[in-house]
């Protein structure tokens, strides 16, 4: 792995040596597949509980080769599904049930981070979310008044109070959550993986699973068995035999500046590194990194037919270039050729219904946890915790949670899917673009409310 832009910036800034391939054939009394977040939170958390239990992990590439290393470093309470939409679905006690696991989560990574001293750069300044235009400012505080029932803790800002905060350009207000910390993912989940080995657990990395079944995950350098087969394979799931339509692979691509002057933060503000974004249409995302990048991330680049994720994906000069637009357009001290120093991407699970879903089987042995649509960074540690109580059987208040045990209605069948993505990601940006020219909302993209878990 080599060069700053093969894997983007975090990963660019940690060291990593590939630990050697799975030797042949082994069993364990787990196997994991995937040495993500999830795949290694759950390593961790079932160490602890015994730390004479066989776990192994397994990894295409390198631990944290995926969306975990490469994501906006936004260690957030935010779930893909709205806290409504999981209310509808199971009820307002449970919805709140969810969000507050959630934002106990975001101080629990930082709680592991310190104890197994690993120094991510966490920083908990919170989030602040710009309404930039009339309508994005209705859709905040519509948002707020919506989650003001489960206990969000999110708030509005005013004009005066967001460019304290974040001072960007046509600031109207915002919407502010405290339960968000700013994290290096790169030193997070290298760092992870180092702590479940000191934990006894066996890592082997440049070893794709090629297919996973009860009791089994096949490799081209043996089989391991176990009682217990755990899919932690994300948005690269589509690849295993019978997956293709479980989560569909969508790209989010970022950029990263050199080293900022302080005369630029001055301005800019994010002094307590708060992750900031806007109420468009097309997520963007973004943070002030602890060497003082700007670190900015967004959606729009195009769905793969069939599923495909290829390493050429990760870089499309049109979405990077509309980010780093969108960069100067936010903070124009920038200047006009804001100094790009890496751009990069990967690909996101993302279910049918824009739910994330953990979940044991245990008349099969098999476990998941995933379909975070970019939420996963703090999400996938809960997931983990979830995850181990559930294959030790322990009934707990996680198991209980609305999201344990659900099922993803599977994708439409090709070319359905590609055209269905591809048209709901063009009308997204036609309706930010319409939005912005005429300050009215764009009434026929409502529709795509349901579609992404609103």
């Amino acid at each position: 792995m080599t060069g700053p832009d093969v894997v983007g910036y975090w990963l660019s800034t940690v060291q990593v040596t590939p630990r050697p391939p799975l030797p042949g054939s082994a069993e364990a009394d787990v196997v994991i597949a995937g040495a993500g977040f999830t795949g290694l939170w759950t390593a961790y958390y079932l160490a602890l509980a015994d730390p004479s239990r066989r776990i192994v992990v397994l990894d295409a590439h390198v631990a944290g080769f995926g969306a975990s290393g490469r994501n906006g470093g936004w260690c957030s309470a935010l779930f893909p599904a709205s806290p409504a939409a999981i209310a509808r679905r199971h009820g307002v006690e449970r919805a709140i049930a969810l969000v507050a696991a959630l934002q106990e989560t975001v101080d629990e990574v930082g709680r592991v981070a310190a104890a197994e001293a690993i120094d991510c750069d966490y920083v908990k300044g919170g989030t602040v979310v710009l309404a930039r235009t009339p309508v994005q400012e209705a859709r905040g505080r519509a948002q707020v008044d919506e989650e003001s029932e489960f206990g969000t803790g999110l708030y509005w800002l005013s004009a005066a109070e967001v460019r304290a905060l974040c001072n960007a350009t046509r600031v109207r207000g915002g919407t502010y959550s405290p339960h968000c910390a700013a994290i290096h993912p790169g030193k997070l989940v290298r760092g992870l993986a180092q702590a479940v080995e000191r934990l006894g657990v066996t890592i082997y990395e440049q070893t794709p699973a090629l297919n996973l079944r009860p009791g089994t995950v096949e490799t081209a350098a043996g089989t391991v068995r176990a009682p217990v087969v755990v899919r932690a394979t994300e948005g690269y799931t589509s690849a295993l035999p019978g997956h293709g339509r479980l989560l569909a692979p969508l790209y989010s691509l970022m950029v990263a500046t050199e080293p900022l002057p302080e005369s630029f933060w001055a301005h800019a503000g994010l002094a307590r590194r708060e992750t900031f974004s806007d109420l468009r249409r097309m997520i963007i995302y973004g943070q002030r990194t602890a060497d003082d990048r700007l670190a900015f991330g967004g959606r729009g680049a195009p769905y793969h037919f069939r599923s495909r994720v290829d390493p050429a994906f990760d870089r499309d000069a049109r979405v990077h270039d509309e980010l780093a637009s969108t960069l100067v357009d936010l903070f124009p001290a920038l200047g006009p050729r804001p100094p790009i120093t890496h751009r990069w991407g990967g690909p996101l699970g993302v279910p049918r219904d824009w739910t994330a879903s953990v979940g044991f089987d245990r008349r099969n042995g098999l476990a998941w946890g995933g379909g975070y649509v970019g939420d996963g960074v703090a999400t996938s540690n809960l997931a983990g915790r979830t995850l181990a109580d559930l294959i030790v059987g322990q009934d707990s208040r996680l198991t209980r949670l609305p999201w344990v045990g659900h099922r993803w209605p599977r994708w439409e069948p090709e070319p359905l899917r590609w055209l269905a993505i591809n048209a709901g990601l063009r009308a997204t940006e036609l309706a930010d673009a319409r939005e912005d020219r005429t300050g009215k909302p764009f009434r026929p993209t409502a529709l795509l409310g349901r579609f992404i878990g609103e």
